[in-house]
């Protein structure tokens, strides 16, 4: 095993990548073309949840399909022309939507989740960002009988993987949340998990981590990779800019795609792309959790800046231009549910989910290329599976573990 390792993306993944690497004896030099956090983690709705097993290629998509293909939902949109381009991500996502494939991803992803949880417990203790951690778990709400009956299977993969969860009706969801409208029929609290109020600011507690660990953080836009001898040599945007190492860890998210194809690795990735915008609640109004509005097609999140609306799905290209519709859909439902003030941010938050066709990550050594190790993927979870991402692939890279443990992330089922 060499002794140097670039871990390329500083998002929450590749810093508890780069601290895992760290902690087990090696030098690490950490690259972005950003500050840690800037990118995509910064613009999530903060939840630590174990509900996130549930990917949402599940059995019951194949009956929401012709409702979502109108294109005119708050919780999907798509541009025509980038879907068209991709029909064969989405054959296979929709493919893997197949009950025996669900289970697979479910158990997987549980495993993943109750790894992160205490490692996230511990990160923050050792970062001195306890502070921004609340343990109160979140809410799902729903506006109507039918939307609470669809939600059935959801309940039962709760139930079968213990997640513990309480229903609640408009009573009891009124004493727990009393500013949001008296609209809802029923909800779920989803309890057992946590949520911070700036994801951005806890990345960069762990990188500060990182570095007083002994680690290097280095401001670089990589474009390239390629086989060095017996390392691999990392080429920046500015011609003769390059980094060399033993090993590489590639966990760039969005951004991997275009990296790996310099290697020849072309992943079958998909960007599910989302906006936020943080907002007052009138007369001081609040949430104290985060609520999941299944109708509405939202998250809204006590955030240190205020309230974060985060919007669910648009496909389209990774740096296509910002498109405003679905986060004025979203605002205008908020409203309906919740007594929302006014914008706080100059410009809404633009965020790339990178999105394999089974909604796994890859986690491990890319096939035929010794030395290069992929931590990506993580689509909407990557802030509850972080940790536990990390982990594997510390294990990969050093305990020669059973493989039947991480076989559900390896990257040969789609390289």
């Amino acid at each position: 095993m060499g002794k140097h390792v670039i871990v390329l993306g500083a998002g929450i993944v590749g810093v508890c990548c780069a601290l895992e690497l760290v902690r087990r004896g090696l030098r690490v030099t950490l690259v972005d073309r950003q500050a840690p956090g800037m990118e995509t983690s910064m613009g999530n709705a903060g939840v630590l949840a174990r509900s996130s097993l549930m990917p949402f290629n599940h059995p019951g998509l194949w009956g929401q399909l012709p409702r979502l293909m109108k294109n005119d939902t708050v919780q999907f949109r798509y541009r025509a022309s980038y879907l068209a381009r991709n029909l064969g991500w989405a054959a296979r996502f929709l493919l893997n939507a197949r009950p025996s494939v669900f289970k697979q991803t479910t158990h997987a992803l549980d495993e993943l989740i109750r790894v992160s949880a205490p490692e996230h417990l511990r990160l923050l203790d050792a970062a001195g960002a306890r502070h921004r951690l609340r343990d109160t778990g979140w809410v799902f709400l729903y506006r109507s009988p039918a939307a609470w009956n669809a939600s059935a299977l959801a309940r039962q993969t709760f139930a079968q993987y213990q997640v513990p969860t309480q229903t609640l009706d408009p009573v009891e969801l009124a004493a727990l949340e009393p500013a949001l409208s008296p609209i809802f029929h029923r909800a779920l609290w989803i309890q057992g998990s946590y949520s911070v109020d700036d994801p951005q600011a806890v990345v960069t507690a762990y990188a500060d981590l990182f570095r007083q660990a002994g680690g290097t953080v280095k401001a670089m836009t990589a474009t390239g990779i390629r086989r060095d001898g017996q390392g691999w040599t990392v080429q920046g945007a500015q011609g003769s800019e390059t980094l060399s190492a033993d090993q590489v860890v590639v966990a760039l998210g969005p951004w991997s795609k275009a990296l790996l194809k310099t290697t020849g690795i072309d992943l079958p990735m998909a960007f599910e792309r989302g906006y936020h915008m943080h907002y007052r609640g009138q007369d001081g109004a609040r949430v104290t959790r985060p609520v999941y509005d299944t109708g509405g097609g939202y998250v809204l999140s006590p955030m240190a800046r205020g309230l974060r609306l985060t919007t669910g799905v648009e496909l389209d290209a990774c740096e296509a231009a910002p498109r405003m519709t679905q986060l004025e859909l979203a605002e205008a439902r908020a409203r309906e549910a919740f007594p929302l003030g006014e914008r706080v941010d100059p410009a809404a938050w633009l965020g790339r989910r990178p999105t394999l066709p089974d909604s796994r990550p890859m986690i491990g050594q890319a096939p035929k290329h010794p030395g290069l190790w992929l931590a990506l993927g993580h689509q909407h979870i990557g802030f509850s599976t972080a940790p536990g991402t990390a982990k594997l692939l510390g294990e990969l890279m050093f305990d020669n573990p059973d493989p039947s443990r991480h076989h559900a992330f390896r990257p040969g089922r789609f390289i």
